[in-house]
């Protein structure tokens, strides 16, 4: 994100009254909005501007949210905030599972989506601002992560995208090797309690990046799951 400008915000919904009352609404607090329709025209809008944040309806026609946020995520690390359908669980799950940063029910207070918007975008940005440790490389297992640029590489030097939770979670993981942390202390170290957690968003977070750097996810060796306690990452990390 340009320092220098203030954050872009891409609202995808197919409803032109929420996009028109989202985007008035968003302008007036300083940000840039880009609305779109569909997945189409938000495609368009991510090939054509530097997009900070996704607010993505899910139920939409054709494509829906859910499976946009599915390609979004095969790529690119741009924050997602969900807006699902009041009290519909799966969706919250499935969106998360699909790499959302976070997500809210309908109908809502605009004023809550923009808060969550800011803490979203000041997550995103404390992970990729450069700090004392800018330059350090940690490691495990053959994967290297440079911290200050965020990025995560496999074995063979390829970068695996990560989105901003997933990030934040591995980081939290190899800052606290061989350590059970439970839920609340994974909560606290990957988010800031910075918004409402959802309850299985640390679970479900994990699986993703089970799927991304475990050799077999289904019996994983990097990250342990400690009955009744949480998680531990078993794996030795150097600098």
């Amino acid at each position: 994100m340009n320092e220098n400008a203030s954050p872009h915000i891409l609202v995808v919904d197919d409803d032109r009254e929420i996009r028109d009352l989202l985007s008035r609404f968003l302008v007036k607090h300083g940000l840039r909005v880009t609305s779109a329709k569909d997945g189409v025209e938000m495609m368009k809008a991510l090939d054509g501007s530097a997009i900070d944040l996704v607010v993505l309806d899910v139920m939409m026609p054709g494509e829906d949210g859910l499976s946009l946020c599915r390609r979004l995520r095969v790529n690119s690390g741009i924050p997602v905030i969900m807006l699902t359908a009041m009290g519909e669980d799966t969706d919250r799950i499935v969106g998360l599972e699909m790499g959302a940063d976070d997500y809210l029910p309908k109908p809502f207070n605009p004023r809550e989506l923009l808060a969550r918007i800011k803490a979203v975008l000041r997550r995103a940005q404390t992970a990729a601002t450069p700090s004392a440790v800018a330059g350090e490389m940690l490691r495990f297992e053959g994967w290297c992560i440079e911290v200050g640029s965020r990025r995560l590489l496999n074995l063979d030097g390829e970068e695996v995208p990560l989105s901003t939770g997933e990030w934040e979670l591995l980081y939290a993981f190899v800052t606290h090797p061989r350590r059970v942390l439970s839920r609340d202390q994974l909560l606290d170290l990957a988010r800031g309690r910075s918004a409402v957690p959802f309850d299985r968003s640390i679970d479900i977070q994990v699986m993703r990046l089970r799927r991304k750097i475990e050799e077999d996810a289904r019996e994983p060796r990097l990250i342990k799951t400690v009955r009744g306690g949480g998680y531990m990452f078993s794996a030795e990390v150097s600098a």
